[in-house]
């Protein structure tokens, strides 16, 4: 019976994904682009990134993945936020009057190193208000995603 005991005492990891093992291992770190941001719509056609805060250039030698975005918009009307890469947008996140959204991204790209990465923001021309932000990256090392 001891024998038995002294077998589960011990901790096994079951099962872990690539990501969960390179965090584990340290060969990958997690990165974050949050805060309280206020904002001053220009046109829901006017895309512009909405803070400096919100950027993030991936370094040499590593790479990194969104895995997710999560935003609330405390304003009367709707806006979208959009993930960015070096200028160009790739990601659109309508975000409801008064509301949030949460999502894990089903499909997560590599940005390699000297990307830039920001959160942009368009909304209704003369509407005011604040949003709230937590976009989650993963920056891995380069030589991991070869």
């Amino acid at each position: 019976m001891s024998s038995i005991l002294s077998q589960y005492e011990t901790p096994v990891v079951i099962s872990e994904t690539r990501l969960q093992q390179l965090l584990r291992t340290k060969r990958a770190t997690p990165r974050f682009l949050q805060g309280v941001y206020p904002f001053a719509g220009r046109g829901v056609f006017d895309l512009a990134p909405l803070n400096e805060a919100l950027s993030y250039t991936v370094p040499k030698g590593k790479v990194a993945q969104v895995q997710y975005f999560r935003a609330g918009n405390l304003s009367d009307d709707i806006l979208y936020l959009a993930i960015s890469t070096n200028g160009s947008p790739v990601r659109y996140f309508p975000v409801g009057p008064k509301s949030d959204n949460h999502v894990p991204l089903a499909i997560v790209e590599d940005h390699p190193a000297g990307t830039r990465i920001e959160v942009c923001l368009a909304a209704p021309r003369g509407l005011t208000g604040t949003v709230v932000l937590d976009v989650g990256l993963v920056e891995i090392d380069a030589e991991e995603q070869a």
